[in-house]
């Protein structure tokens, strides 16, 4: 029996070596990125306002305008939001269901790196290596259990430039064809998740390879497949949403392009260096491998693969670092490309029996562990992070044994546990999120103390929150957009300004007249965060008739029906 792919013949014991990598790759997906999705509460900002709009978009029907508790809110377009809720919708809206399109996204862009070493290499052992290597990255692992949008559209753009290989490769014109217009389908997608980066990226990799290959007759005439299936399945949203908000667009591709590329006060502005040790941190516990990874890369930049790759990793970089604002998440579309180069260094250090990089990674991987247990106990000793926590010490303490101790095994003999760093890491990703002190949970969390009121939240007539993340929070839990702000605006300023937001926003001076109004018409609940001496002036203003709930920074007020007096 033969599996047949472009460029690559797997015969009988090979397909038992991909069986065999498939299951470990499963494995390692199902413990690390899908078991400990349902245990820890929703992270503020975005993960609970990524909750929240998709929720919204399942209970009012209205897919093509993101709507953020019932505000517009333009600065992501709606393909993303459609994958968590559609999570939630075939899950649950829990934990779970917010959670798995991240961890199916990055899984799947772990088989994209999978399929494409073997496309280059045709070795099993290298193209398992690649895989595990992508999916420990720190970075990687960690946004796989994280509610976001860079997860979905770091498949989109891992799914082009597969493909564009892909059609690189093909011999027949009927799979070339059907390559790009794969290439399209994730260039669709990608707009449509997070907007026109996902045109750019694979034009800034496709142009300068295909000029080297003299093939830009090819791109020209192929990339039209790949531009018509684009449009014909973004068009149909982009009127829809055009039809419905004439707005979206200009502000859109104003803020979140324009400005954020080039503006002067652009969001999360860093200086032009600011990925280099973003790309060095995000890499662990591969850091070490790197300059092995580079060098080999360009002692073989002709071979056409590694040119791919290395235009692949370099260019997205150096466009991204151009930009004035960054985030950390901004670089994942270059993370497959730099774990199939250490991937190919790593497998090829294992064959020559060069155990000298391995062992310097895995001791480099061990001092890190080791000093991380030392801090944890000294802090333990003098000023505690875990209280009366037992559970959560006992964890860290596991998950950072388990790094130490697989490192350990990999730094004494390398040549055997090469791939001992992975599931080091996959341990430790996947136990650190449970396992953080209740002092920073109670306020990076606030969705858990919520849950634990939410029988008297559904019965309060009104919600009121004074931060954005726990006013989402609260929203999804219970199942209703409608939460009145209170002395804050933020990301909501934009869907503020419109007139049917009139009354969504109340400050010091409106709130306690607003409350003696509402009270006479029913109950209201109010959650607040405490912890500025402006939030605490915020709580000190309002009435005392109250219920009072606290945890941490998090304040949970119950104001009974007052009626009016005759």
């Amino acid at each position: 029996m033969d599996i047949s792919l472009p460029h690559l013949r797997v015969t009988h014991p090979q397909a038992a070596t991909a069986r065999h990598a498939f299951v470990i790759m499963f494995a390692a997906f199902v413990l690390a990125y899908v078991l400990p999705l349902p245990f820890h509460g929703l992270w503020i900002p975005d993960e609970t306002r990524y909750a929240q709009i998709s929720q919204e978009m399942l209970l009012s029907g209205h897919w093509a305008s993101p709507h953020f508790m019932g505000l517009r809110y333009f600065e992501k377009p709606a393909g993303g939001y459609w994958f968590i809720a559609l999570g939630q919708a075939v899950f649950g809206q829990n934990l779970f269901g917010v959670r798995i399109a991240s961890a199916l996204s990055l899984g799947l862009s772990g088989v994209l790196g999978y399929l494409v070493a073997g496309h280059l290499w045709q070795a099993p052992r290298k193209s398992l290596a690649c895989a595990l290597v992508y999916m420990s990255f720190g970075l990687i692992a960690g946004q796989a259990g994280y509610a976001n949008l860079d997860p979905l559209f770091t498949f989109c753009v891992n799914l082009s430039l597969v493909a564009l290989w892909y059609a690189l490769g093909c011999t027949s014109g009927r799979g070339r064809a059907l390559a790009w217009a794969a290439v399209g389908l994730a260039c669709a997608m990608g707009l449509m998740t997070k907007g026109f980066l996902a045109l750019l990226l694979p034009v800034l990799v496709a142009v300068p390879y295909m000029a080297w290959q003299r093939r830009l007759g090819e791109l020209v005439g192929y990339g039209l497949i790949a531009v018509a299936v684009a449009a014909l399945l973004a068009l149909p949203w982009a009127l829809t949403i055009h039809q419905q908000e004439p707005d979206f667009w200009r502000f859109f591709f104003w803020h979140e392009h324009v400005q954020r590329f080039a503006g002067a006060n652009a969001q999360h502005a860093r200086p032009f260096w600011f990925f280099l040790p973003i790309i060095v941190v995000s890499s662990l516990p591969w850091a070490l491998l790197l300059p092995k990874a580079f060098a080999q890369g360009w002692q073989q930049r002709r071979t056409p693969g590694i040119a791919f790759l290395l235009l692949w990793f370099t260019l997205p970089l150096v466009f991204f670092s151009l930009s004035r604002g960054k985030l950390p998440t901004y670089i994942m579309p270059c993370l497959l490309p730099l774990a199939l180069l250490i991937g190919h260094a790593l497998v090829d250090c294992v064959q020559q029996g060069a155990g000298r990089w391995l062992r310097a990674n895995a001791l480099f991987n061990l001092v890190v562990g080791s000093v991380a247990l030392v801090v944890l106990a000294g802090l333990q000793i003098k000023r505690p992070l875990y209280i009366d926590e037992p559970l959560h010490l006992t964890l860290i303490t596991l998950a950072l044994g388990t790094f130490v101790l697989a490192n350990l095994m990999a730094a004494m003999r390398p040549l055997r546990f090469y791939l001992a760093p992975a599931l080091a890491m996959l341990v430790l990703v996947a136990a650190l999120p449970a396992a953080v002190p209740n002092s920073i949970t109670d306020s990076e969390t606030p969705d858990t103390f919520t849950a634990q009121h939410l029988d008297e939240l559904r019965k309060a007539d009104t919600l009121v929150s004074n931060e954005l993340g726990a006013a989402s929070g609260m929203a999804w839990h219970t199942a209703r957009p409608h939460v009145v702000l209170y002395n804050v605006i933020g990301e909501a300023q934009y869907g503020l300004e419109y007139p049917d937001a009139q009354g969504r926003a109340l400050d010091m001076d409106t709130i306690n007249p607003w409350l003696a109004r509402q009270r006479e018409h029913g109950s209201v609940a109010m959650l607040l965060r405490v912890r500025s001496d402006t939030e605490k002036r915020e709580l000190a203003i309002l009435p005392t008739d109250y219920t009072r709930y606290d945890r941490g920074e998090m304040t949970l007020l119950f104001y009974p029906a007052k009626p009016a007096t005759p």
